[in-house]
């Protein structure tokens, strides 16, 4: 997502970050076949450590999106509901209610980077049509 808005010229409108709603990963770097798969696509990869969402993160951000249902329920858990609407499975803006394919499990990191991609150039799409609109 913050090479999609770099290319559009929009770096300084957004403010990007990740989070993990577990803590099976909380310190860890991303996963190697996970860099790999990004340096493949030219996508920079700054470093980063897993750190997981905290209730208080509910109020910082206009949109909380997760990966899978599992995120979902689990940004439900922590945030106690969503009572401003900012929850979001990633798939929904291309039209979809799926789940990112878990790479973790498959080791199909093509197939993930492919839905990843999809959803984010739809969210980057209806963030600009809502700033246009």
């Amino acid at each position: 997502m913050k090479k999609l808005a770099a290319d559009a010229g929009l770096t300084d409108r957004f403010v990007i970050d990740s989070k993990a709603t577990s803590t099976e990963e909380l310190g860890n770097p991303p996963y190697p076949p996970a860099r790999a798969k990004l340096k493949e696509m030219g996508i920079p990869m700054p470093p980063h450590r897993a750190s997981q969402i905290r209730r208080g993160d509910y109020a910082d951000w206009d949109y909380i999106i997760g990966m899978d249902s599992a995120n979902m329920h689990n940004m439900e858990r922590i945030f106690g509901g969503d009572p401003d609407g900012k929850l979001y499975k990633l798939r929904s803006f291309a039209g979809s209610s799926g789940d990112i394919a878990d790479p973790w499990y498959s080791g199909d990191f093509d197939t993930t980077y492919d839905q990843v991609l999809e959803g984010c150039r739809a969210l980057l799409e209806q963030l600009i049509g809502a700033a246009a609109g």
